[in-house]
């Protein structure tokens, strides 16, 4: 874990997680266990859960619940702020290079870390704008 994460995860620790929790009925809701996303560790007690609420076309509200470790930690907390109040557009045009210019690290876990969590994202998404019949 780079220097930058960790000073992050401390923040966190010190300040709270502010996006932990859940939303009781989201309009797109993320499973990183479901979507068979690897995100965090390789044991079944590791998951990343995301809620997100849409309203004309911008998210509105967003929450998450995880049991990670603390790079993941670090990923889903900046994903939530990158996305809160953000357009739907706004959000599609996120990449890797977000995570790593908002926290200032290059780390390779946070890249593929970060690549995981968008492609999470955008999976549902596509079932938010294509429900299954």
């Amino acid at each position: 874990m780079d220097e930058a994460v960790i000073k992050h995860y401390r923040r966190l620790l010190r300040e709270g997680f502010q996006y932990c929790g859940s939303l009781e009925t989201p309009s797109i809701y993320l499973d990183s266990v479901g979507e068979k996303i690897q995100l965090c560790g390789h044991t079944s007690y590791n998951y990343v859960h995301v809620y997100l609420n849409i309203a004309e076309g911008k998210i509105s509200e967003v929450k998450y619940l995880c049991n990670c470790d603390p790079t993941t930690n670090v990923v889903v907390e900046f994903f939530c702020a990158l996305v809160d109040k953000k357009s739907l557009a706004e959000v599609e045009a996120l990449t890797p290079a977000s995570f790593s210019e908002a926290l200032g690290s290059t780390g390779e876990e946070l890249l593929q870390k970060s690549t995981r969590m968008l492609e999470l994202f955008k999976r549902g998404l596509a079932r938010f704008f294509n429900p299954p019949a």
